[in-house]
């Protein structure tokens, strides 16, 4: 039985996967098989790939708001924006959920990262949940959920690399994740209040009772924290920076706030933040270079071309394939890490949704939004592990406390998916829709 270059390239990639193999090892050794079984293409393009993929200016941008959020963290930045929102909230039912999500939701617009959202986060509230009278297993699943939408609003490292992948615009793509973001935040509050209720979990005895007088105070000691978001993404959307350029705006933000004015940044801080963003650069340099690798032996044996083919056996209703994608991106979210599931099937699906005309930054959202999902999902689901970590409770229970919020993540999908107007009016108002 004769198998073809692309069947070798698939069965051992998969087969790689299933050893252990991580998954940059996997990508480079089942391109090296299909090159030495088919023949068709010079060694060199090992090197060229590598190189090529290496060398993506926009990749920059991710260690950089990975250092940001480390020292924004460290500097009692992340602090300052929890006690404004907890004493905005902190009263009502399921008040400490509350100010996890949105608190989440604001850190978001700085880390760019689900799990560091989790960890920034959830270090601070899980143990005043707990202290209050949250079971650990609500603490947890609203930490884990409510860090999801740090892949979501802006500044996002997944928009970044598939902005990448896709050849589109970084800035276009943040545009398309603010009416998402803070839709799925809607989201996940009304379902953290609801499970409050129900389960009795009503203001704990540190929450202050909101005044004006006290909400000023604490906005305008917090103003330096609260205006990091806005010094960021603005410098973006006014066209004063690139996304990598506000990156560094970001770290320099964050080295002023929380070493001048909080001054509670240390040498010893400085040096994590960094070996934080070396780590993160390191892993996702690998993942790309290799897959560029990749894609392009894919791309000489034709696999987004039979792909498009096999969609299109199936069905030509963009909305059908949309759903059939979303299916198959849960299940991959189970046993794959967000990066490498985009990077993978990204260059491969392109052509599937220009022949069907499906709007790539409409596909972005969607595709980032389920990738939330996958945050959520053991075996893999990291930020279960994160928040299971911090509340000292096993990662089956925070596994079945997530499933409410991911009845909601599900059904914002659907709304994504359905209505892409809903998506697209934002960056289509700003001209950046394509």
């Amino acid at each position: 039985m004769e198998f073809s270059t692309l069947s070798i390239i698939v069965i051992s990639m998969f087969a790689l996967f299933l050893l252990g193999l991580p998954i940059y090892m996997s990508l480079a050794c089942s391109a090296v098989f299909g090159l030495l079984y088919g023949g068709n293409l010079p060694l060199s393009v090992i090197h060229n790939a590598l190189f090529e993929g290496l060398n993506i200016f926009p990749l920059l941008a991710i260690p950089c708001f990975v250092i940001a959020g480390t020292l924004m963290e460290y500097g009692n930045i992340t602090q300052q924006i929890v006690d404004v929102v907890k004493l905005m909230v902190g009263r009502a039912y399921g008040g400490l959920g509350i100010t996890t999500v949105l608190a989440c939701t604001f850190f978001a617009a700085i880390s760019g990262s689900g799990p560091g959202t989790v960890a920034a986060v959830g270090t601070l509230l899980i143990p005043s949940m707990v202290r209050n009278g949250y079971s650990s297993t609500y603490a947890a699943a609203v930490a884990s959920s409510g860090g999801t939408i740090g892949i979501l609003i802006p500044p996002s490292n997944p928009m970044i690399i598939y902005a990448i992948m896709g050849n589109l615009s970084v800035t276009a793509m943040f545009t398309a994740g603010f009416v998402p973001g803070f839709t799925v935040a809607a989201a996940m509050t009304f379902t953290a209040w609801i499970l409050a209720r129900k389960q009795g979990f009503r203001a704990g005895a540190d929450a202050e009772a909101f005044t004006l007088k006290k909400f000023l105070i604490c906005v305008l000691k917090s103003s330096p924290a609260l205006a990091t978001p806005f010094i960021i993404l603005g410098s973006i959307y006014t066209g004063k920076a690139t996304p990598v350029e506000a990156s560094v705006v970001a770290i320099l933000w964050a080295l002023l706030v929380g070493g001048v004015v909080n001054r509670a940044l240390r040498p010893a801080h400085l040096y994590k933040a960094l070996l934080s963003g070396a780590h993160v650069c390191g892993a996702v340099l690998l993942i790309v270079g290799t897959s560029t690798l990749f894609g392009k032996v894919l791309t000489f044996e034709e696999a987004p071309l039979r792909l498009t083919e096999l969609v299109l056996s199936i069905s030509t209703n963009p909305t059908a394939v949309l759903l059939l994608i979303i299916g198959v991106l849960i299940i991959l979210g189970m046993f794959m890490e967000t990066l490498s599931t985009i990077i993978i099937l990204v260059p491969v699906l392109m052509p599937v949704l220009q022949q069907l005309g499906i709007n790539p930054i409409h596909f972005g959202v969607i595709l980032v939004v389920t990738n939330e999902m996958a945050l959520l999902t053991p075996p893999l689901g990291v930020n279960l592990f994160v928040s299971s970590s911090i509340a000292n409770v096993s990662i089956e229970r925070v596994a079945i406390g997530v499933l409410p919020y991911l009845l909601a993540l599900l059904a914002c999908i659907l709304l994504f998916t359905l209505v892409p107007n809903y998506v697209l009016w934002l960056p289509k108002l700003l001209h950046m829709a394509g």
